[in-house]
């Protein structure tokens, strides 16, 4: 199997991240695995896609570390790989970080995304609808019932309005935002601040404004969902609970967030019985559930991160589980020679 990841930009790739994990599984497994760069991509005359990618040369890495350090290091394979070759292309880059410094980074990867498909290539999570995922927006079109009460405005007065009517204390984030940056919990008593917390909030568009969870303050729960299911293996599921113990209320891990056991019960299984449908629908082959309580808080389809983590807390090489799914994929691609459509296969 060939197999690209595309990621934001090699250089700022990480060891620890789920992106690694997996390219190094898939080098470990056999597999031809080559990573690039938002700003990789070329589009030749005649029409093909082509792509300035990195590689590694050995087998059998026992590392993470040392296969990111070969990775990243002048010695790496560095090649012009043709795209339409390949036989899955995982889109793993995260728009929003590149909103800030490289506006224009944000959409190369869902757009060759959607030509590679075009040429046969099965590309995950599906593009045509990674499109309109590309901010919050679209955690709204799950079942209200799942979902905390939302706002979503650019006046200050109706978010303060809306924060009002929580009892003065909700919390407010930008629409288009990952890793917890401008997320702000607002308690009784903060009417000081809560104008520069709203100004700070906005200086980056919209403003979602939600009801505040108390369960939030024992963190929140990371759930791998693939193919509309819980990511599981022999009754252990891919899953971990982030805690920050700094007095943070965002617990992701950019924010201090520590990664902990988590029990999975009845109320987040039904959570992932309500959103499943659309995610199948969507083509969003992996993605990650954040969930709080009863409620679900973000929907992460393009970065899901933390198999690494999940693995800690169960022993379980999940990594692994998401490869040899995507083996089976591509035996079912070849065998009905192009006639499943991407959204059926991302999710088959």
């Amino acid at each position: 199997m060939k197999i690209g990841f595309v990621v934001n930009d090699i250089k700022t790739e990480q060891a620890s991240y789920t992106t690694t994990r997996l390219a190094m599984g898939a080098v470990n497994r056999g597999h031809e695995a080559w990573t690039l760069g938002v700003a990789d991509f070329v589009y030749k005359p005649d029409g093909s896609i082509h792509a300035n990618a990195r590689s590694v040369h050995g087998r059998g890495y026992d590392s993470l570390a040392v296969f990111m350090q070969e990775l990243q290091g002048d010695g790496a394979r560095r090649e012009q790989i043709a795209v339409d070759d390949l036989d899955v292309l995982i889109l793993r880059n995260d728009p929003s970080e590149d909103k800030a410094e490289r506006a224009w980074a944000q959409t190369p990867g869902i757009l060759f995304g959607q030509l590679a498909v075009e040429r046969g290539v099965l590309v995950l999570n599906d593009p045509m609808h990674l499109a309109n995922a590309v901010n919050k927006t679209y955690f709204q079109h799950f079942p209200e019932h799942v979902r905390p009460r939302t706002l979503i405005s650019r006046e200050r007065e109706e978010i303060k309005a809306f924060v009002a009517s929580e009892g003065g204390r909700a919390v407010i984030k930008p629409l288009q935002g990952s890793g917890g940056a401008n997320v702000f919990l607002i308690a009784n008593g903060e009417a000081a601040n809560l104008n520069q917390m709203i100004d700070a909030v906005l200086r980056d568009g919209y403003c979602i404004a939600q009801e505040y969870l108390p369960a939030a303050k024992e963190g929140d729960v990371r759930l791998f969902v693939m193919n509309g299911r819980p990511l599981a293996h022999d009754g252990k599921y891919a899953a971990f609970r982030r805690v920050n113990k700094t007095g943070d209320m965002r617990s992701n891990m950019h924010s201090g967030g520590q990664a902990e056991p988590a029990e999975v019960g009845e109320a987040m299984l039904r959570i992932v019985d309500a959103v499943a449908p659309k995610l199948t629908a969507d083509g969003m082959f992996l993605v990650g559930l954040d969930v709080v309580g009863d409620k679900l808080m973000e929907i992460n389809v393009f970065t899901p991160g933390g198999l690494g983590s999940a693995q800690s807390a169960t022993g379980v090489d999940f990594a692994g589980i998401v490869l040899e799914d995507l083996e089976r994929k591509v035996r079912l691609k070849n065998e009905h020679d192009g006639h499943l459509t991407n959204v059926q296969l991302a999710t088959a």
